[in-house]
């Protein structure tokens, strides 16, 4: 495949995680009067408030439950809402399906409280697959981490620990640790968000690539 790398940006918020509905229904978690009344402009503004009222783990708390309570229970969550205050778990938790939630929680808290919470960024890849060699590659985390990889440095984490099943000696089963979400806004191209504990910008050598995909081939 040849490949192009279109952008490679941190970011420690993403715009498209929490809705107004999610603001609004919040304020009420947090017991905020009159929350149906906040404008739709205000919204943010007034939880960062109504959370401030709150200590950290309390205010983690509740809003762990409101997000994560039908994939966590409840003693998880008090625990999360404590390792959160000083841990980065959005990178430490050792369930990685969970590390995009536990992100855009995790910067909610440290925005509201204006630090206290670790600060953690993630990083979003644009890039376009120029030559695809008639692969349909879709939202197929295993093709999509090979095809990243051919751009990183080889020091970087994706590389050092996934080195084996990159080039398809074992079978790739961990490429949902680190990509958290595809889009594919049109043909060939991809934007792909992860965590910046495991791709950096700074771990980006190439712009414009080849890279072998290799597939896995049980005995």
């Amino acid at each position: 495949m040849k490949v192009k790398i279109l952008e490679a940006k941190t970011l420690n918020e993403l715009d498209s995680y929490w809705s107004n509905e999610d603001y609004s229904a919040l304020l009420k978690e947090f017991d905020f009067p009159e929350a149906d009344e906040v404008k739709d402009e205000n919204l943010r503004e007034m939880l960062f408030m109504a959370i401030s009222d709150f200590e950290p783990n309390e205010a983690a708390n509740i809003i762990l439950t409101y997000k994560l309570s039908d994939q966590l229970n409840e003693g998880q969550i008090h625990s999360i809402s404590h390792e959160m205050t000083n841990d980065k778990v959005a990178e430490e938790y050792p369930e990685p399906s969970l590390h995009y939630d536990l992100f855009n929680i995790n910067q909610l808290l440290y925005k509201a409280y204006n630090g206290t919470f670790p600060n953690t960024e993630a990083t979003l890849l644009k890039f376009e697959v120029v030559e695809d060699d008639g692969i349909d590659i879709g939202e197929d985390r295993e093709i999509l981490a090979k095809v990243i990889a051919g751009a990183l440095n080889n020091r970087s984490l994706v590389k050092r620990l996934f080195a084996d099943q990159l080039e398809a000696s074992v079978k790739f089963e961990d490429a949902h640790k680190f990509i958290w979400t595809i889009k594919n806004p049109e043909k060939n191209k991809y934007h792909v968000l992860t965590s910046k504990y495991w791709i950096s910008k700074e771990d980006i050598v190439g712009s414009d690539y080849d890279i072998e995909v290799k597939n896995f081939e049980e005995e």
